[in-house]
């Protein structure tokens, strides 16, 4: 008995092959929820740090009620610290110095770092060698250790820690930038640009700018939780803002002899430190997820 095939018929397909792109459809749609879901924790931390004021409940400044009082007592959420301040007001104002002032480092890094990529890697030749060596020159320092010289150059405050740091973020950006900018050089449609005579600032501009800005912000947007953790070290070391201002760093470290009888007051910042680069940490996995299509 013999069986003949029907040409029309449609190919089976084994359930393996089926389940496994069920699985695929439904990692990417986890992977893409996951990433917008990350990108909202960053958009929600950057409203708190933006209302952090009004949502106080009292002055950070000044003393509030009896010193030394637990968490949950008196109206105060996460406590008083030794001379009464309400812990909660300083720590929200505190998300707003570490967290504004991480995006202030990025921002700067990403202006004097992607113009220095941009001109090494649409330039190239002499001009790229220069500025590659130059970049180079800051990376081979240890960036702790110059960002603590030039605080202690300049006098401890914020302004002077965010220009510290600043000075020794930006190679990276540079780094990334100038080799999206080479990879996009040999690219076939600026090739085309070039031949139809259009000049190199307008290439550089209109061609090949835009194409490095996502791999840029990616970079900016998974340091995020980084700085927070270095800025807050340089306040814990005393390079940050003076006292009385309500630092993370610097309260914790003005609070370590009371770590173990009132607990709260050191630790409270330092669990507000770390929230705050997790969210950096989880946001900028997201924003990468949903930039770089590589």
């Amino acid at each position: 008995m013999s069986t003949t095939l029907d040409p029309d018929a449609a190919p089976l397909i084994p359930a393996r092959s089926l389940n496994l792109a069920r699985f695929g459809r439904r990692r990417r749609d986890w992977g893409r929820a996951g990433a917008w879901t990350g990108v909202g924790v960053l958009v929600l931390v950057t409203l708190v740090a933006l209302t952090a004021s009004r949502l106080a409940p009292y002055d950070p400044i000044l003393p509030v009620t009896q010193p030394l009082a637990a968490p949950l007592t008196e109206g105060h959420l996460l406590g008083t610290d030794s001379i009464g301040r309400d812990i909660l007001s300083r720590v929200l104002v505190g998300i707003t110095y570490s967290w504004f002032g991480a995006l202030a480092v990025i921002a700067s890094g990403l202006l004097i770092g992607g113009t220095i990529g941009v001109v090494a890697g649409a330039a190239g030749g002499w001009v790229d060698n220069v500025l590659m060596r130059i970049t180079d020159l800051f990376l081979a320092m240890p960036a702790p250790v110059l960002a603590i010289t030039v605080v202690a150059a300049l006098g401890p405050g914020l302004r002077n820690t965010l220009f510290a740091v600043a000075i020794v973020w930006w190679p990276f950006y540079a780094r990334i930038v100038r080799g999206e900018i080479r990879t996009l050089r040999a690219r076939p449609h600026i090739e085309a640009a070039r031949l139809a005579g259009t000049g190199r600032l307008r290439i550089a501009l209109r061609h090949l700018l835009p194409g490095a800005v996502p791999a840029a912000v990616v970079a900016a947007s998974l340091d995020v939780g980084g700085l927070v953790l270095t800025l807050a070290g340089l306040s814990f070391l005393g390079l940050g803002a003076p006292a009385p201002a309500p630092e993370l760093g610097a309260d914790t470290a003005r609070n370590l002899s009371y770590l173990l009888q009132q607990w709260w007051i050191p630790v409270m910042p330092a669990i507000a430190v770390m929230i705050l680069s997790l969210a950096g940490n989880v946001g900028g996995d997201g924003m990468r997820t949903l930039l770089d299509k590589r």
